[in-house]
């Protein structure tokens, strides 16, 4: 179509809507650089280098509804094998409450196979710390066929403790020796917490050892120390019972520490998450970052591009 040349005014035609014919390769390289942690200021450069000076509302609209579409298959897609191991693991975000931010956490679950492949089957914004919120993604879990469980490895959430005792009944819960020892270190002088670190990691394979080394940080005068280990001690062997060349991967949550690691850098670009049921209200140059920022699209934008299998 032939359009008037004019040199002092822009043309601009009512037929087709600006940046109409911008190709979908460039709108999807807008959507993936930002979830992979490029600035929103270090994309738009890269739009002007191309010829494109902004989106229209409408193409926003349609990359993050493409986004929405793409989460929401990798969150309700069927867990097709059984998984007798879970992992629970949390990182933690600000997320903006009406005129304040406030943190929370961002819950992830994985599964391990008994070949032992791993897989993300599911991850939810923590509201609440009640049991509840985990009953209910538990269900959301075995309504998609999470079946064959045995052992859930967590930190000491009694939330979860309490929704897995409800929830998979026969199971045992695991305490994540890196969170016990954390919380047990807190509790000792930092002088002294590489030597009583040692001497956890000594008895965390031998209940002997383990009840023997409580009575001793009593005596060292770590009484907290001492409480922390003794309320565990009915949880922190279970993964003994199966397969010793399991046993690495299923009496920590560290498996899950990269997949923490790297969606932090990539929402750095962020810095704060606005209110979770709604994306922040668009300004003149930020339209692409305000419309991909609800918390929905991001949070899972970022585990979603990270974790689903090729």
């Amino acid at each position: 179509m032939l359009k008037p040349q004019f040199r002092e005014f822009p043309f601009e035609t009512q037929v087709f809507e600006k940046y109409s014919r911008v190709e979908q390769a460039i709108l999807t390289a807008v959507a993936e650089s930002y979830l992979q942690g490029v600035s929103t200021r270090r994309v738009k450069k890269v739009m002007t280098a191309l010829g494109v000076e902004g989106i229209s509302a409408s193409s926003v609209s349609r990359i993050t509804k493409e986004l929405d579409e793409k989460v929401s298959e990798f969150l309700s897609k069927p867990i097709e094998h059984e998984i007798p191991y879970l992992l629970i693991d949390a990182t933690y975000f600000k997320v903006r409450d009406g005129l304040h931010y406030e943190n929370k956490a961002l819950f992830v679950v994985a599964g391990v196979r008994d070949d032992g492949y791993r897989e993300i089957l599911g991850t939810r914004l923590a509201d609440s710390e009640a049991s509840m919120f985990w009953e209910d993604l538990f269900e959301d879990l075995k309504e998609r066929g999470l079946r064959g469980v045995k052992l859930i490895v967590s930190d000491g959430h009694k939330g979860i403790q309490k929704a897995v005792r409800e929830s998979f009944i026969g199971s045992s819960w695991q305490m994540c020796h890196v969170h016990l020892m954390r919380q047990a270190l807190k509790k000792v002088p930092k002088k002294k917490q590489k030597e009583v670190a040692e001497k956890i990691k000594e008895a965390l394979v031998d209940r002997q050892k383990y009840n023997d080394l409580i009575r001793e940080l009593d005596k060292m005068g770590y009484k907290g120390a001492a409480d922390t280990l003794e309320s565990f001690q009915y949880d922190v062997m279970n993964y003994i019972q199966f397969p010793k060349d399991h046993w690495r991967r299923i009496r920590t949550t560290n498996i899950m520490e990269r997949t923490n690691k790297e969606v932090k850098r990539r929402s750095k670009v962020v810095g704060a998450f606005p209110n979770q049921d709604s994306p922040i209200q668009p300004s003149p140059n930020t339209e692409i970052m305000n419309s991909m920022s609800s918390t929905s699209n991001l949070f899972f934008g970022f585990l979603f591009m990270l974790l689903s299998p090729p």
